[in-house]
């Protein structure tokens, strides 16, 4: 027997992956005529709207109707925060939401990272940022991504380059396929410990 939900969910998911994102939110909103209260379709919807048709505003609705029901939705509530902190308009209100969620999912790593770049690109609060990185990492040492997040940090905002080094070569080790932090420690290395070499402005990382 087949589940109208799951059904409705994995035509959305195949007409995305095959360029129809509009036909998915149509499936997904007709779905939703017939059960107006699934979260988990209306989420999805969510989704479709803001990473593939770029309608932030559209999608913040279906978040807004969510919550409305069912406050504590943690899954609504991160999905509102990444479409929030994409506007520096919102940059207040995806702080707000950030430390709500952080409170409420203290060992959620992958939110701490994002919450991390959050605060270096929008809110410029590098001592906060480096903080989180820090908190992240007391988590989940192990995550080769982390370690080169928070090198960036610490060599373009922070000038702590001995540190950075030691991070970027946490996340080559845990990751020799890490080509950035590869590339960023054989540059940090040459450009700033070896006093024969003339320093130099342009980035140490790559856009």
């Amino acid at each position: 027997m087949s589940d109208p939900v799951n059904d409705a969910l994995a035509k959305a998911r195949e007409q995305v992956k095959s360029g129809k994102a509009k036909e998915a939110e149509e499936t997904l909103e007709a779905y939703l005529k017939t059960d107006p209260h699934n979260h988990k379709v209306r989420l999805a919807l969510a989704q479709v709207l803001s990473n593939y048709l770029k309608d932030r505003r559209g999608a913040l609705i279906q978040l807004d109707i969510i919550l409305a029901i069912e406050p504590n939705n943690l899954d609504a509530k991160k999905a509102m925060v990444t479409v929030l902190k994409v506007e520096s308009k919102n940059s207040q209100e995806a702080d707000k939401l950030f430390r709500e969620l952080i409170k409420e999912c203290p060992d959620d790593v992958a939110l701490m990272n994002s919450y991390a770049i959050f605060l270096k690109n929008q809110m410029t609060d590098f001592k906060a940022s480096a903080a989180m990185y820090e908190r992240a990492l007391s988590v989940d040492p192990e995550r080769s991504d982390l370690h080169y997040n928070y090198a960036i940090l610490l060599v373009k905002e922070m000038k702590d380059y001995v540190s950075a080094r030691r991070h970027l070569e946490d996340a080559v080790r845990l990751d020799p396929n890490n080509r950035d932090a590869q590339i960023g420690l054989d540059r940090l290395i040459k450009r700033k410990f070896k006093d024969d070499v003339p320093k130099e402005r342009r980035s140490l990382f790559r856009k």
